[in-house]
């Protein structure tokens, strides 16, 4: 009996559409294959571990390529690789800040200035005891007296007396002090309003030496984070992060939504826009739980997800830097690719410390180690 038409034309449609759905489920296994080969961090082997004599309940922190920490006796400078640079006597109970280029200590009412070899080029008892310092490239700011009834003292790297504020801040609680400008001639302060009917942060700039510039009311909303590139100031709260010039007048087209995630760290080139690279707001802290990173420059707002859970992240030169507990990570601030390099220690990696231009500083609870940084 003759087969119907229909039924002939039938079989070779069949083979079509098998065909085809072979086809789209290869094009399907060939793309998450691909998806799967980006995401995978490479295996390499070429990083060095390093042991730092130092703890990490010890202020660690990095300076230029080294590593500074306090012993409770002496501020101490490490090569990367633990080499001894210079020690500098400073008694108990003493901190420090740092600038690319300098070191400020102080301990009751004394300060200390220190240039990047560790010599003293300033050190003076103060009228009262010193609630913190900042330095920068050409000045230093000290915040004494009380915490509502402070004063701002400004002075330049030998200790002499540049400009200062003894009435800006009455009534307040100065929480954060900074210099910007190609020259270091201006200042910002974060200081917090605590006699008002509601708590606010003021955010105030200066001309060294001669003005106010510059006062703006930030709100009720925690303001944690001040940073200068590229001719203006970005200044990070909770929910927004703000954007003025040098005089704080605020540009408001690049407010940016930043509710969620928190401000880690950032890498400000000699001239252009900055990246500066965000957590989640609820993955910081001491355990394995940084997953997701966001990395902010000019217009662009880029999204990445860590191979695996981290400790902690950092910036330099372009690339992205996480270490987890038992690998450290790179990446291109470009790209969604990371490369993973193994680590050849015998504990698991339990915090981040930082890094410096060539390193990246880890802890294995109280063990600090220096981790060379690949490129």
């Amino acid at each position: 009996m003759p087969r119907s038409r229909a039924s002939v034309n039938q079989r070779p449609s069949r083979f079509r559409q098998i065909r085809n759905w072979i086809i789209l489920l290869s094009i399907v296994a060939a793309i998450a294959l691909g998806i799967h080969l980006i995401r995978r961090p490479s295996a390499r082997t070429d990083v060095s571990v390093t042991p730092l004599p130092c703890r990490a309940d010890q202020s660690v922190t990095p300076f230029q390529d080294g590593v500074l920490y306090y012993d409770g006796e002496k501020v101490h400078c490490l090569s990367s690789t633990g080499g001894s640079r210079w020690s500098f006597p400073v008694g108990a109970n003493a901190f420090f800040s740092t600038s690319d280029t300098h070191v400020v200590i102080w301990s009751g009412s004394q300060l200390f200035i220190l240039d990047q070899n560790g010599n003293a080029t300033y050190n003076e008892t103060l009228s009262s005891e010193v609630q913190f310092a900042r330095i920068g490239s050409k000045y230093c700011a000290a915040v004494i007296g009380g915490d509502t009834a402070p004063d701002v003292l400004i002075k330049n790297m030998d200790g002499t007396p540049v400009d200062e504020e003894f009435e800006a801040f009455s009534g307040m609680i100065v929480l954060d002090v900074g210099f910007y400008g190609e020259a270091d001639q201006y200042m910002w302060t974060l200081a917090m309003d605590v006699y008002g009917t509601a708590i606010n942060t003021v955010l105030n700039t200066f001309q060294v030496g001669k003005m106010n510039t510059g006062m703006v009311n930030l709100g009720e909303f925690l303001v944690y984070k001040v940073l200068y590139e590229d001719t203006h100031l970005r200044v990070f709260s909770t929910q927004q992060m703000y954007t003025y010039d040098y005089k704080a007048v605020q540009d408001m087209s690049s407010t940016t939504l930043v509710f969620g995630w928190q401000f880690m760290d950032a890498y400000i080139p000699p001239r252009g826009s900055a990246y500066m690279l965000l957590v989640r707001s609820d993955s910081r802290g001491g355990s394995e739980d940084i997953s997701q990173i966001r990395v902010l420059s000019g217009n662009s707002d880029r999204r990445y997800t860590l191979p695996s859970s981290c400790v902690g992240v950092a910036i330099q030169n372009r690339n992205i830097y996480a270490v987890s507990s038992d690998y450290l990570y790179r990446g291109d601030v470009d790209n969604q690719r990371f490369y993973g390099y193994p680590l050849s220690l015998s504990e698991s990696v339990t915090s981040f410390l930082g890094i410096t231009r060539t390193h990246a500083l880890v802890a294995c609870g109280d063990r600090v180690y220096s981790i060379s940084l690949p490129t």
